[in-house]
């Protein structure tokens, strides 16, 4: 077990996904976690889950991290701020500028909060879905403002290294308005694209491949959550949309009359756009590099998978991203293996000598979200 970078003992108010997840991950590096909720019963679910232990007296923490629905964030902060004048207060919510702005016009004690975002999360919330490597290689963004020393700069980067992610610095603003094109829009596109599938013959989701698993993936978040997120932050995200509504209006008129003159440049130029912009998503290590990828059938049988990658790790080669895909209606998938384009060509040899059935992919972004 490493030591962590934090000192001190840290307070987090909120049992669900994040707040549990951060317990987890601090308890393992022996940090002393006190945990808080309204709810008894997930407090008590997040403590035997091993994520922390219950407020007693004594308690001095240094850090308070409030890990909250964001309408309940900025009385949540105030409300540490009074109870702990000794600690530095952070939240965890994914929208920053308006929790800044509330927690000013109330009169709290600003100086001793810094607003932070850990750019994690899963579909499902809860302290039964925490996990403590949850962060690992994740950015965790801190939004200092004019008041942030840079010793409060520190304590939240400590927090985030102890997690396993890559400290960013921005304003609250700026926070905001990249988090409406990373988050907040994807998450709008895929709840509309997946609520195309209601009605209709029952055959069209049965056609559905990893294409629209992929867009559709976070179409199962939680809708009052996101109601919550799109309200806070509802300014930036609308001036996206409102520039993804021209676009899509541009593809829309082409597709009218494909045939027509300008109509397959504007249709290349959107398609290109597009390949220009997932280059620059950053991939493992955090790196835009591109990978080959060759896809293994892999037979639906407890064990197989597991064997396909220790195989994969006896040739010596690392692999730097995986995905699986079901084939509907069959006892077989398929695992879609990114390797460097280098050692491609040799695993793909090795892999068919070990009785490994597979088709060579193309290259693909070295991205693992």
């Amino acid at each position: 077990m490493n030591a962590a970078r934090l000192a001190g003992q840290v307070r987090i108010v909120g049992t669900g996904l994040l707040g549990t997840s951060i317990g987890l991950a601090l308890r393992h590096l022996g940090v002393d976690v006190i945990l808080a909720n309204r709810s008894p019963a997930a407090l008590r679910l997040a403590i035997d889950y091993g994520a922390g232990r219950e407020a007693a007296p004594g308690d001095d923490p240094a850090l308070v991290i409030v890990a909250v629905a964001p309408d309940s964030t900025a009385d949540l902060v105030a409300a540490e701020l009074d109870a702990h004048p000794g600690a530095l207060v952070t939240d965890v919510a994914s929208i920053k500028g308006s929790i800044l702005a509330d927690l000013t016009a109330r009169g709290a004690d600003v100086a001793r909060y810094l607003g932070s975002h850990p750019m994690a999360g899963r579909e499902r919330g809860g302290a039964m879905a925490a996990r403590a490597d949850i962060f690992l290689g994740r950015p965790w963004v801190i939004t200092p403002h004019a008041l942030t020393t840079p010793a409060q700069e520190r304590l939240i980067e400590a927090l985030a290294l102890d997690l396993g992610s890559t400290p960013i610095r921005l304003s609250p603003d700026e926070h905001d308005r990249a988090v409406a094109l990373v988050s907040h829009v994807p998450q709008i596109v895929a709840s509309l694209l997946a609520a195309r599938l209601l009605g209709g013959s029952a055959a069209v989701p049965a056609l559905a491949g990893q294409g629209l698993r992929d867009t559709t993936r976070i179409a199962g978040s939680d809708p009052e959550l996101w109601m919550q997120i799109l309200g806070a932050n509802a300014a930036p995200v609308t001036e996206v949309l409102r520039a993804f509504r021209d676009d899509l209006d541009g593809v829309v008129a082409a597709l009218e009359d494909p045939a027509a003159p300008g109509a397959p440049t504007r249709l290349a130029a959107m398609l290109t756009r597009g390949n220009q912009g997932v280059a620059r998503i950053p991939g493992k290590h955090g790196s835009d590099a591109r990978y080959e990828t060759l896809v293994v059938q892999v037979a639906d049988a407890p064990g197989e998978l597991a064997r396909l990658l220790t195989e994969i790790g006896e040739e010596g080669v690392n692999m730097e991203d995986l995905r699986l895909e079901h084939s509907p209606g069959a006892q077989i998938g398929f695992a879609e293996i990114a390797v460097v384009p280098e050692a491609a060509g040799r695993l793909a040899e090795a892999l068919e000598a070990r009785g490994w059935e597979l088709a060579r992919g193309g290259q693909t972004q070295g991205s693992t979200s």
